[in-house]
């Protein structure tokens, strides 16, 4: 086993992983409401590659980080997770400048005009229902899934290895799906980005 890499304070790091989790939750659901008015000089939609491209690498990282533990290779399995922390981090920035920068887009609107027609929903079919079926399983996920990032981690760091374990057992799943199905919904929405 590893040895603790933080003493433990639990009333300490509670606080501080709820106002963290808080502050990210706060600032991603004020900021998805604006659009800055702003023009960089490049497509502002780089940023949503760069999301998914984050989100392809943290669940490799994760998939990986399971093989590791389950070979009982702890400090790969430690490297690997904090990767994918550092990862998802510079996710969270990437995707708040994406939003400032390049605001809402709809899944149909073939000619960008913010306004799905009827001709559009029936162009996309079946795939907006899909689409939508994914998104509303994605967000609320994505929402909640960072406080149970950063006490997952917190355990381990303490060689709390048990409870660490039997948290793993429910942050793990829920990062995996978040990280696919980010992936995927970018999929579907990027062609219809201008």
């Amino acid at each position: 086993m590893l040895q603790p890499s933080l003493v433990k304070n639990d009333k300490k790091a509670k606080i501080f992983i709820w106002i963290v989790s808080l502050v990210v939750f706060a600032a991603v659901a004020f900021l998805a409401k604006f659009k800055l008015n702003f023009n960089p000089g490049f497509n502002v939609h780089v940023f949503a590659k760069f999301n998914a491209i984050i989100n392809s690498a943290v669940a490799i990282l994760l998939i990986a980080a399971l093989v590791a533990v389950k070979q009982k290779n702890y400090i790969l399995h430690k490297k690997l997770m904090l990767t994918a922390i550092f990862f998802s981090s510079l996710f969270l920035v990437s995707y708040i400048c994406h939003h400032l920068l390049a605001g809402d887009t709809k899944f149909g609107d073939i000619n960008h005009d913010g306004i799905l027609s009827e001709d559009e929903k029936s162009a996309a079919g079946i795939l907006r229902i899909i689409y939508y079926f994914i998104l509303i399983t994605h967000i609320p996920l994505a929402a909640i899934i960072l406080p149970f990032i950063l006490f997952t981690a917190y355990r381990s760091l303490i060689g709390e290895y048990e409870k660490h374990k039997k948290l793993a057992r429910i942050t793990w799943p829920i990062w995996i799906y978040v990280s696919i199905t980010g992936v995927v919904v970018y999929l579907f929405i990027s062609p219809y980005y201008n």
